[in-house]
C-alpha cells in the first residue's frame, strides 16, 4: 500500500475493524519509512447491478439515488437519516444477492414503498406519488383508502 504522505510502499496494519454493515473493512495503516498513519477500506467489487428505467436506458444502481429519494420524502417527518441508510442498505444487498444482474427501476420502487409504509405513512404516500406516477388528486384518495384498510 503507498503511503498518501511520502509515496513509498512501506507500510504495516497497525488495526483492523469491519464496518457497521460488514461490506467493508477499515484498515489502520502505518508507513515504516515516515511513520505517519493512514486509513484504507477494503471491500469487495461486485458486478455491478443495472437498472433497467422507465424508458428503456440502463444505468448502473446507485445507491445515492436512493437514498436521496427517501431523503425528499422524508423532509420534515419524524424519520431519522439512520433508518434511511438502513432501507438503502437493504435495497442494495437484496440487489447484490440476485442472480440476475437486471432490475426495473419500478421493482426497487415497489420495494422502497413496502419498507417505507411500515416507518411512515406520509413518507410512504410522498414516495408512492412519484414511483406511482399519481396524475390527479383522484390517485391519492385512492391511494390514501388503500393504507386507511391496511390499518383496520
Amino acid at each position: 500500500m503507498k503511503c498518501p504522505f511520502c509515496s513509498k510502499r512501506n507500510s504495516k496494519v497497525v488495526d483492523s475493524r469491519r464496518s457497521k454493515i460488514g461490506t467493508e473493512i477499515r484498515r489502520r495503516r502505518e508507513c515504516l519509512d515516515c511513520y505517519r498513519r493512514f486509513t484504507t477500506y477494503e471491500r469487495i467489487e461486485h458486478t455491478p447491478c443495472m437498472v433497467v428505467k422507465r424508458g428503456g436506458d440502463h444505468e448502473p444502481f446507485d445507491r445515492t439515488k436512493i437514498l436521496s429519494g427517501l431523503l425528499k420524502s422524508c423532509k420534515k417527518r419524524p424519520v431519522v437519516r439512520h433508518q434511511l441508510e438502513q432501507l438503502a442498505d437493504e435495497i442494495e444487498e437484496q440487489l447484490l444477492a440476485m442472480p440476475e444482474r437486471q432490475i426495473t427501476s419500478e421493482e426497487i420502487g415497489q420495494c422502497l414503498m413496502e419498507k417505507l409504509k411500515r416507518i411512515d405513512k406520509i413518507a410512504y404516500i410522498r414516495f408512492a406519488s412519484i414511483c406511482l406516477e399519481f396524475n390527479n388528486v383522484h390517485d391519492f384518495v385512492q391511494e390514501m383508502e388503500y393504507l386507511l384498510k391496511l390499518e383496520k
